[in-house]
């Protein structure tokens, strides 16, 4: 035998034939064999079984990605196709469908007027309101780098969502100065474009342009007066001379055209030109030096739409908390979202800190005290009755009588059974007295720092036990919760009633805005309208509740739970709701007009004529009519047919007494009747 297979057999070349007994393996080796076989079966089928379960939920998880894709793929083809589909059709298409459903259109007004003969012949000047003016980047730091004379407001508003904490740093104001933060200059966008369009597809001023164009307007005798609506009114002449540009703009116009000019501004639009009239008469430095009669000898009439002549109760529930109607009821239906650090921005504390930043929101604040919007047990529209009515004829009253009278004087009540109960009722704890502290400062708000970050808890709890707040108590809790914000604004806004007009005081550039505290020009042939949408829910006044959470948060809210039932109908998610806009209540709109101006006044002393007109409110017929033409609320009534054919027939010639005089639906005149103001 070769020696390799013998070596194969043994270690040493001997083999060995194994014997029975060693052959047969002992039962304690069989034991553990076995035993390691049970366990590498068991760990084999835990492996497999875990296995399969994160394989299921990588497949669930990629399922859920995938779906998403799909739906947001679906989505946006579905946008794009009708797009093409929109800009592929007929001109005519969207017209045709329409007819088709409703019947034939009415022509626009500016179509009819021209039929009917009328021509342009009143330079016509535009003065937009807070938000709806672009503004661009003329200065700014390395992180708006490459968007020198790009829109940060208005258009596409892209930056907000490229880097939205650059955005805020922005389009924040100097917290001292109320001017620009140092190395940052935003500066608003000139020409009818600034205005026409608040984002793609969002008209504002653009309807109109096209009406009176139809007549024969064109860019030579129309004016839109941008200015940076962030500012305070006095701060758009000391920045940017905006005052004086519209000064020497009208002064323009009325020399080519030889007419005076029919003034158009919109919702805030309406105080800053209220300021204007007074500010061209005063001499300078703190006016534009024009005379007693500039206005005159220049203006035609003021047309105002949409104006806040006494103030917002919106803008009060802005300033404190950061939210209005809509937000409150976004946060009760996603609780928490709006404040969620998403990429270290908190949605509703920094837009506190922007906008308390912005001078001109106090502009807002309600003017005339308890006087004008009522006490903790009355005001003037407590028997407001909240289900629709239908429009009544002119210098027709309504009949209808809420089911119980409503305390709207209570512009912000901590609880809803507060907001019904009787004053006598109600245990108030005095706030202003109360210690501020640092109890509730985090450090590490950065960013999102708010002036309630230095109250303390005790400060801010003693807000709370208050209870109840009036319009004259709102100012002082105002400044109690942002002391910053209400120096600057006491420097440039009042809120009063003047006792004495003749009062060399009342000279100060910081009254010019507040009608009940300084007199219209002396222009005898001048005419104010005042024309505003009627028929809609518009807030009024505020349930809130206390919300002591973590830190850098807001710790008031609207509370959305508040409902009022069959009973109390005007009470809807925390809000009090009268006749208005959706943005200005009647009251504020309408009441200078309808009573404060009325004929020969203290504050009217040359006998401006006065003129109301209401425009109710209805809805498109169809999803083809856009945001209608009939449309009162507060923004969409720029697009309402009947307001655009008053518009031009007063820009052609016309007077408010050939347009019919007043025009009313809502109660402002027995509301006006109300309040007790020495005239």
């Amino acid at each position: 035998m070769p020696v390799w297979r013998r070596r194969k057999g043994g270690g040493g070349g001997i083999s060995k034939r194994a014997t029975a007994s060693e052959q047969q393996p002992s039962p304690e080796i069989d034991g553990k064999f076995e035993e390691q076989k049970r366990e590498k079966e068991r760990i084999t089928k835990d492996s497999t079984h875990n296995s399969i379960k994160n394989l299921k939920k990588e497949r669930s998880r990629r399922s859920c990605i995938h779906s998403c894709c799909w739906l947001i793929g679906f989505i946006c083809s579905t946008w794009w196709f009708l797009l093409f589909l929109y800009n592929a059709m007929p001109a005519s298409f969207p017209q045709y469908v329409t007819e088709a459903i409703t019947g034939p259109t009415p022509d626009p007004p500016g179509v009819k007027l021209h039929k009917e003969g009328l021509k342009a012949k009143h330079p016509v000047v535009f003065v937009p309101g807070i938000v709806t003016g672009g503004l661009e980047l003329w200065e700014g730091h390395p992180c708006m780098e490459g968007l020198f004379r790009k829109r940060l407001w208005g258009g596409t508003f892209g930056e907000v969502y490229k880097r939205p904490l650059c955005w805020i740093e922005h389009m924040s104001l100097d917290n001292e100065t109320g001017l620009d933060p140092p190395g940052v200059r935003v500066r608003p966008v000139s020409g009818l474009v600034a205005a026409d369009y608040f984002a793609a597809g969002y008209f504002v001023w653009a309807v109109l342009i096209a009406n009176l164009a139809r007549i024969g307007y064109e860019e030579k005798n129309m004016y839109m007066a941008a200015y940076d609506w962030r500012l305070s009114f006095q701060n758009t002449e000391v920045r940017d001379q905006s005052l004086s540009r519209m000064k020497s703009n009208i002064e323009l116009m009325v020399a080519t055209t030889g007419e005076k000019v029919v003034v158009i501004p919109h919702s805030m639009g309406v105080l800053y030109f209220l300021h204007f009239m007074k500010w061209v008469e005063a001499p300078p430095p703190m006016g534009g030096g024009g005379g007693s009669d500039w206005c005159g000898k220049h203006i035609k009439a003021v047309m105002n739409i949409g104006g806040p002549f006494l103030g917002l109760p919106k803008i009060v529930a802005g300033l404190f908390s950061a939210e209005a109607k809509d937000i409150a009821v976004a946060r009760a239906v996603a609780p928490g979202v709006l404040d969620l650090d998403i990429f270290g921005f908190q949605t509703l504390q920094h837009a506190m800190r922007m906008t308390r930043t912005w001078d001109s929101t106090m502009s807002l604040i309600p003017k005339g005290g308890d006087t004008i919007w009522g006490t903790l047990d009355w005001a003037p529209e407590a028997d407001h009755y909240c289900v629709s009515k239908t429009p009544k004829n002119n210098k027709t009253q309504t009949t209808q009588n809420n089911l119980k009278s409503l305390n709207y004087g209570r512009i912000i009540s901590f609880g809803k059974d507060i907001a019904q109960l009787h004053s006598s009722k109600v245990e108030r704890v005095e706030f202003k007295g109360a210690v501020k502290g640092s109890d509730y400062v985090n450090r590490s708000c950065g960013d999102v720092w708010n002036e309630y970050h230095e109250m303390g808890f005790n400060g801010i709890k003693a807000v709370a036990d208050y209870k109840a707040f009036t319009v004259e108590s709102v100012l002082e809790l105002l400044q109690f919760v942002a002391p910053r914000m209400m120096k600057r604004g006491g420097a440039h806004y009042s809120y009063g009633i003047a006792d004495d007009l003749a009062d060399e005081k009342y000279q100060h550039y910081k009254y010019w805005s507040n009608p009940l505290e300084t007199r219209l020009p002396n222009a005898p042939e001048m005419e104010i309208f005042s024309m505003y949408g009627v028929g809609l829910p518009t807030e009024r006044s505020y349930v809130y509740k206390f919300s002591p959470a973590a830190d850098c948060y807001i710790p008031f809210q609207i509370d959305t739970s508040a409902e009022g039932g069959a009973q109390q109908s005007c009470l809807r998610a925390g809000v009090y709701s009268v006749d208005g806009d959706e943005t200005v209540p009647v009251l504020s709109a309408g009441f200078m007009c309808a009573k404060g101006w009325r004929g020969k006044t203290r504050f009217n002393p040359s006998g401006i004529k006065t003129h109301i007109r209401e425009y109710n409110h209805a809805p498109p017929a169809t999803l083809l009519e856009g945001r209608g033409t009939q449309s009162g609320n507060h923004v969409d009534i720029m697009g309402n047919f009947a307001l655009i054919e008053d518009i031009i027939r007063v820009a052609s010639g016309a007077t408010g007494s050939d347009l019919g005089g007043d025009r009313v639906y809502s109660d402002i005149f027995r509301w006006s009747e109300r309040i007790k103001l020495r005239l």
